[in-house]
């Protein structure tokens, strides 16, 4: 398996200790792990929204889950933003999710979610996606 990229959902149920996928589980155990910056604002963003409660400051959360997962941070790269605007077929409309294809097209990683907008994508062939 290659580097795996996690989605906003896949990182909350990582950190979480949710229950992932038999396949997810795998890739997990054997793949580096990475996250995208913009997760981070995803994440505040939906605190903010009070759809996800946290025991502490969403930075505080969201760097103490990076070190416990071992994750890897890739940059975010003008490369990836202005590729995020141009990525082919039908992408998704939301922002941070065209970024995070973006970031998963430009350094070949496979994107772990659940969102199914994200894997009618990839069944469509334009990023590689594994269910969470």
């Amino acid at each position: 398996m290659s580097d795996l990229l996690l989605d906003t959902c896949a990182m909350l149920w990582l950190a979480q200790g949710i229950e992932l996928a038999a396949d997810a589980r795998k890739a997990v155990a054997a793949s580096n792990l990475n996250v995208s910056p913009i997760t981070a604002w995803e994440i505040a963003n939906l605190v903010r929204k009070k759809r996800v409660v946290l025991a502490m400051p969403t930075v505080k959360w969201f760097r103490q889950a990076m070190a416990a997962m071992e994750a890897a941070m890739p940059e975010l790269t003008i490369d990836i933003l202005a590729g995020s605007c141009e990525l082919p077929g039908s992408p998704p409309n939301d922002p941070a999710d065209r970024i995070i294809i973006a970031t998963a097209r430009e350094a070949g990683m496979v994107l772990m979610t659940r969102d199914k907008t994200i894997l009618a994508y990839s069944h469509a062939g334009y990023v590689r996606a594994l269910m969470c």
